[in-house]
Formats: structure tokens, C-alpha cells, sequence
């Protein structure tokens, strides 16, 4: 029986790759797509150029796969983490379904097959992009939609320019290196926005109902307050070889009991593996080496330059974090500079580094947490769809407000090599 079980399960591997490969070497042309291979670098929010028609209903399966091999070491002043050994990280890996349901109008579900914070499948959000009205008339509002796109859905939403660089659990072939950033402004909640795209001006307004978790149950507390986000930006292609991009955005929220995930709405878990786990395992979870103020009636504006000139890509953050001053007025900082060199025949090499860091009180008058780090790497496209990269990375904690905590003189650094394939 046991043979038999091992063959059952060598056979339905075989036949999970082969029927891959064949959807794959079909995938068909999806409209106003970014593509989830190396074409899609540098993609924010896919263009209004129509590159593609529609002659009926397409589904593409797609997929993400990442694997890590972790070599990081880390102390704090009460000498109480756990030790940390150089070997491999669970793997994580994604499920996306796209599908061109009319002409203009398309959708979007993934599912991370298996996270570090959820080893059993979950379905992280899904959404509906309309980019024409053509399935209420054909031409209707043409001019409108020539230049503006509305997304409806339960997902991320379109706050800052960083989520577009980040890992995405196992979609890890947009982010240069292993770790997201600091402050991971990312969270799927309900929403819907519209986005409006011309002459390289760009403005985006939406409002989500606040929440992470979905639900309809209420008591006295309860408030539901919507959040309301919005961007305005310039993104154009200046010369053949030089583009400029400058972002501001801003989200808002005013209630209690929502508005707080905005920094940590990731289902999937940090990249780093373990970091600033204590041996009596108090406190662990899976989001250490981030930071989340978890700030009720929160106001945050990010602000994001991103230059490329041939080779050279630079992309930063400023943002600001505030609470509300009944809620105790605290304020959060977070700076990130980013500087990479492509080269290579087809780019398909680059090196690099970023430095980020935090700092702020979480409530008025308080003392100073800080949390700096520094990366730097490199990476290798083997194909569009394959690609590896190697990282040195160090983290560390300064500030008064860290006394008392497992925070308190911590640091960890260390080699992280994480092999991706999307497709």
C-alpha cells in the first residue's frame, strides 16, 4: 500500500507540472495586465494603452514560488533569543487566476497555497478592474475611460507606491531584495477606487470599510468608520532613457475599532525568519522585523520619488504616521532610499542597497523607539521567469522606548539567498 501511495503521489506531481507547463506555454494576452515575470519590474499602475483585444472570455493561471535559505545571527541586552542556525525557510507559494471577463473588464484572485503565517491555504483577495463600460453600451462614457480605471474588490488598494516593489508572500520578483520594508504599508480590505491616467499625470481616490477581518457583528464599541485613501502623481518616460516618477499619497481613517491594519494587513508573515524570538516564546508571531503602530484614528501620507536612468533605479520613501490627539497624539517616521544598477545584455543582473528606518513615540512626550536597517545585494534573472538573489542584512533597535523589552539593544544581521519563479 505504501508503494502504491508513493506512486499515486509521484504520478500526480508529473501530471500537476506537465498540465503547468501546458496552460503556461498558453497563457493568452490579458488587457491592461502587468505582467508577473521580469517584464512587469517597474510596472506601477498598468497602463490605459490597450494592448490587447477581446475575441471572448480568456482565464490565465498563474503562480509564485519562493524559497530561502536563511544564515542570520541576532542578540538583544536580556540575552534571551532563541539561537538561530544557517538552513531553509518553509516555502511559499501563490495561486493567481486572472480572467478577461468582456472587453475591458477583468479579474483578479490569489491564493497563497502556503505562507509563514498560514502553512494551510488562504485565499488572500480578489478583484474586478474595469477599464471600459462597453458592457453597458458600447462607447458609453468612452472618453472617460480612455483615461480612467475603477477597481472593486476585496485586496490591497492602491496606498503609496512601496506595495508595488513588495513581496507579496511567494510573488517575489518585483522586490530587489528579501525583506519588505519596515512600516509594510499593505492590508486587503473591502474597497473600491478610481483611478484617472494622462499625459503622465495620475490621480487616484478610494475609500475601504477599515477592516482586515470581515464581519457583521456589532457591539457598544463599534464604530465602522471607512477609511479613504487617494494619490496624485507624475509618471512619464522624459527621454528614451530617462524616467521620473513623484507620488504623494494619503489615507485616513477616524474610528476605533477599524483603520488600524494599514501596517499590518499581511496574512503571509515578515521574511525573516525567527528574528527577536525569545526562548520562552512569549510574544511570538509571525510579522517580527517589521513594526506596526497599530494607531487608532490614523492619518498616514506617503510620498514616493522613483528615477531610472539606463541602468541606475532609485526609488524612495518618506512617510508619516500620526494618531489622533484624544488617542494620544503619537507620531511614527519612516525613511527609505533605495539604489540599484541593472546591467547585463537584457538587465537580466543587478547589485545594490537600501537603507530604511523608523523612528517616533506612540503617544506624545513619550521616549523614542527606533529601528534602522540595511540591505545590500544582488540578483540574477536566469529567465524572464526564474530569477535568485543574495542579500546581506542587518537590523538593529535604538531608543529609550525599547527599554524593558526583548526590543532593547537588539539586533540581528546576517545572508538570506531566495530563488523565485513567477509566472
Amino acid at each position: 500500500m505504501k508503494t502504491n501511495n508513493n506512486w499515486y503521489k509521484t504520478t500526480l506531481l508529473s501530471l500537476t507540472f506537465l498540465i503547468s507547463g501546458a496552460v503556461y506555454a498558453q497563457q493568452p494576452a490579458l488587457q491592461y495586465f502587468r505582467p508577473n515575470n521580469k517584464v512587469g519590474l517597474n510596472v506601477f499602475e498598468s497602463s490605459k494603452q490597450d494592448t490587447s483585444n477581446f475575441d471572448g472570455v480568456k482565464v490565465r493561471v498563474g503562480g509564485d514560488f519562493a524559497m530561502q535559505f536563511q544564515s542570520i545571527n541576532q542578540t538583544n541586552s536580556l540575552n534571551n533569543l532563541v539561537d538561530l542556525g544557517s538552513n531553509f525557510n518553509l516555502p511559499a507559494a501563490n495561486l493567481n487566476v486572472d480572467v478577461q471577463l468582456y472587453d475591458g473588464l477583468r479579474m483578479h484572485l490569489r491564493t497563497y497555497l502556503s505562507s509563514k503565517n498560514h502553512q494551510e491555504t488562504w485565499v488572500k483577495g480578489g478583484y474586478l478592474q474595469i477599464d471600459k463600460l462597453d458592457f453597458i453600451k458600447p462607447g458609453f462614457l468612452q472618453n472617460f475611460m480612455d483615461v480612467a480605471r475603477v477597481t472593486i474588490g476585496l485586496d490591497e488598494f492602491n496606498y503609496g507606491d512601496a506595495h508595488f516593489r513588495r513581496s507579496d508572500n511567494a510573488r517575489a520578483i518585483f522586490n530587489p531584495f528579501v525583506g519588505n520594508y519596515i512600516m509594510d504599508s499593505f492590508s486587503t480590505e473591502a474597497f473600491g477606487e478610481v483611478t484617472v491616467m494622462k499625459n503622465g499625470f495620475l490621480g487616484v481616490i478610494g475609500i475601504t470599510n477599515g477592516k482586515l477581518n470581515q464581519n457583521v457583528v456589532i457591539n457598544e464599541n463599534t464604530d465602522n468608520k471607512p477609511s479613504f485613501f487617494g494619490k496624485i502623481g507624475y509618471d512619464n518616460q522624459l527621454t528614451e532613457d530617462f524616467r521620473l516618477r513623484l507620488t504623494s499619497s494619503w489615507y485616513i481613517n477616524k474610528g476605533t475599532t477599524t483603520g488600524t491594519w494599514i501596517y499590518g494587513g499581511d496574512r503571509a508573515g515578515s521574511r525573516y525568519y525567527n528574528v527577536m524570538q525569545t526562548l520562552d516564546g512569549e510574544g511570538v508571531n509571525a510579522f517580527e522585523g517589521r513594526f506596526n503602530p497599530r494607531f487608532k484614528k490614523l492619518t498616514a501620507i506617503q510620498v514616493n520619488p522613483f528615477i531610472n536612468y539606463k541602468g541606475l533605479e532609485f526609488f524612495g520613501i518618506y512617510e508619516v504616521a500620526s494618531n489622533s490627539d484624544d488617542q494620544g497624539g503619537g507620531v511614527f517616521t519612516q525613511l527609505a532610499s533605495e539604489l540599484l544598477y541593472r546591467f547585463g545584455s537584457t538587465k537580466q543582473f543587478y547589485l545594490g542597497g537600501r537603507y530604511n528606518t523608523v523612528s517616533g513615540e506612540m503617544v506624545e512626550n513619550a521616549l523614542t523607539q527606533k529601528i534602522n536597517r540595511l540591505n545590500i545585494g544582488g540578483g540574477w534573472f536566469i529567465t524572464k521567469n526564474v530569477m535568485t538573489k543574495l542579500e546581506y542584512v542587518n537590523q538593529n533597535y535604538e531608543g529609550e522606548g525599547w527599554t524593558g523589552t526583548k526590543y532593547n539593544g537588539g539586533e540581528f544581521d546576517g545572508i538570506n539567498i531566495e530563488a523565485v519563479i513567477s509566472f
